[in-house]
């Protein structure tokens, strides 16, 4: 009796075993729709259209439009900072000595070597031009006032931007992303003052004396082709320099170099100074210190002709 009472109960459970399995086939493609329903969300009933046709394009100008404006307001910014502490004291000196280092003496071979080379290939494409109609002479005043009002502070500006444009940059990114700049604010030391304006200020009264020799070793490398090479007239070759160069040509040389000097050293600090992301930050705002710097000379040199000559 005891197992005959015993025994429904364990095939009632056995029929529930039985059950389970084809009660969960059942439901398993229900569970499965509901699952791939989570992995693919259906989209929304208006998805925001961009990248495509005339939409996208005209977004694209209107996003570039607004991160000018917003990098322009930024630089405005920070100008704004430099000029208040420019003068303010302490006075470090000695930064400002290492930053004319820096600048200075640090892109002087290179802008020695480019000055020589552009010289000499300006001279020996001019004796080739002009003697075409034997106007040999000229080459010496023709490639002297080219250098002193567009070759050598353009030039110049060029190599000390890739040079020294390039080393502002990483040095404030770097930096930044180690979070020593914010421990400078946190010891009440204004980085404006300490890493910015000696920059800005070594930028603007080197790049005049680079350019001044550039000039001057363009045309030596000028005359060692057209007199010793190409068998100029020496004496000629001085005599048609005087004739076509001005003083005032070399002064506005210098004067476009010290804004193009600004022009790098602002742009350079602006992209370090606000580099994100860590070493890659770094290494894209230093490129793009490199390119909107040589840009700016290249965009600055037509406005400033117009403006001096």
């Amino acid at each position: 009796m005891a197992t005959e009472t015993k025994a429904p109960p364990l095939q009632n459970a056995a029929v529930a075993i039985d059950d389970a399995p084809a009660q969960q086939d059942d439901n398993a493609p229900a569970e499965g729709g509901s699952s791939s329903q989570k992995k693919k969300p259906e989209p929304a009933r208006n998805p925001p259209k961009s990248g495509g046709g005339v939409r996208g394009a005209i977004e694209a100008v209107g996003q570039g439009t607004l991160d000018f404006i917003d990098h322009i307001g930024r630089i405005a910014l920070m100008l704004w900072e430099v000029a208040k502490v420019t003068f303010l004291p302490p006075y470090r000196f000695r930064l400002l000595f290492e930053s004319m280092e820096e600048v200075g003496v640090g892109s002087l071979f290179i802008v020695l070597l480019t000055g020589l080379f552009t010289g000499m290939v300006m001279s020996l494409q001019g004796v080739i031009a002009f003697s075409a109609f034997n106007a040999e002479t000229l080459v010496g005043g023709s490639t002297a006032v080219v250098l002193s009002r567009e070759l050598s502070p353009v030039l110049a500006g060029l190599m000390v931007s890739g040079r020294s444009g390039s080393a502002m940059a990483t040095t404030l990114g770097t930096m930044w992303v180690t979070e020593q700049i914010d421990a400078m604010e946190v010891m009440a030391v204004s980085s404006m003052q300490y890493l910015v304006m000696p920059r800005i200020i070594a930028a603007i009264f080197m790049m005049p004396l680079l350019t001044l020799l550039f000039d001057f070793v363009g045309m030596a490398g000028a005359y060692l082709v057209a007199v010793e090479v190409m068998g100029v007239d020496g004496g000629i070759f001085v005599a048609k320099i005087k004739d076509f160069v001005a003083p005032m040509d070399i002064v506005k040389g210098a004067i476009k170099a010290a804004c193009f000097g600004a022009s790098i050293a602002v742009l350079s600090c602006y992209r370090g100074f606000y580099a994100a992301g860590g070493a890659k930050g770094v290494g894209e705002a230093t490129t793009s210190a490199v390119v909107l710097g040589s840009i700016s000379i290249l965009v600055l040199n037509y406005f400033l002709d117009l403006i001096l000559w």
